[in-house]
């Protein structure tokens, strides 16, 4: 394969926040073109010597990347995007990819100067890493916003009120505050988790598409398929490279 991604553990950026450290190299001579699916993170990307905040997506686009080139970013898990956008809504950056000048002066300068000297795709990650970790030490997460995601995760699909009441907020506090720090409402970041979920088991198994869809908590494969089809904007079986159709 002559594109190759690479996924690591942060070695300064503590995992509460962030997700992992990622590269990407085109080896081949062609350019590459790399389907990006929701995850509901906030990642902040550095290519051709370019430092942006990417996220979240609400649907799927496809990245391009130059033969020859390498990309390196860190991905922020949900509900940690202010410690990078600060007090601007992630809604505000949803579905674009932003300069990180434009939400965050004040270290973007700084952030470039080190990138500038970054060698490679692994080493401008290792800045990433560095600089996230940085910005990491005042940052104090809205817990609530934080354990609405943690219930998400777990799988649990409560309607909005159950899950304000869980929480101790009403529903419009709980509304504002999660869409302000992950980008959507709790509804879009369960059906985006799930998704993912669905990703994990089927690259990981052997079983059918109908298993896939029962194990990540959907309603039956039709429905599966729907979301894929809505998220990704293909089949279940391209998405997964199965090789042949489940019943």
């Amino acid at each position: 394969m002559s594109s190759c991604h690479e996924e690591h553990r942060p070695r300064h950026a503590p995992g509460r926040f962030v997700a992992c450290v990622w590269t990407q190299r085109n080896r081949g001579g062609v350019e590459h073109r790399q389907l990006v699916v929701p995850d509901g993170c906030v990642d902040l990307v550095w290519q051709d010597g370019a430092v942006r905040v990417a996220g979240p997506d609400r649907g799927a686009w496809v990245a391009p990347l130059a033969a020859g080139t390498g990309i390196a970013g860190i991905r922020l898990r949900p509900g940690a995007a202010p410690l990078l956008l600060g007090r601007l809504p992630a809604e505000e950056v949803r579905d674009l990819q932003v300069p990180l000048a434009d939400v965050l002066p004040a270290g973007a300068a700084a952030l470039a100067e080190q990138l500038a000297a970054a060698g490679s795709a692994p080493d401008a990650a290792a800045v990433l890493d560095a600089f996230v970790a940085a910005a990491a030490r005042d940052f104090q997460p809205d817990e609530a916003v934080s354990h609405a995601v943690m219930m998400l995760r777990r799988g649990d699909a409560p309607r909005l009120a159950e899950l304000a009441d869980k929480i101790g907020l009403s529903e419009r506090q709980l509304r504002r505050r999660f869409t302000d720090a992950v980008g959507y409402g709790p509804k879009s970041l369960h059906g985006i988790l799930r998704f993912q979920r669905a990703l994990d088991i089927g690259r990981g198994g052997t079983g059918g598409l109908a298993d896939v869809a029962y194990a990540a908590g959907y309603a039956d494969q039709a429905h599966f398929t729907r979301e894929v089809r809505r998220l990704a904007g293909t089949t279940p079986s391209v998405l997964l490279g199965r090789a042949v159709q489940a019943a």
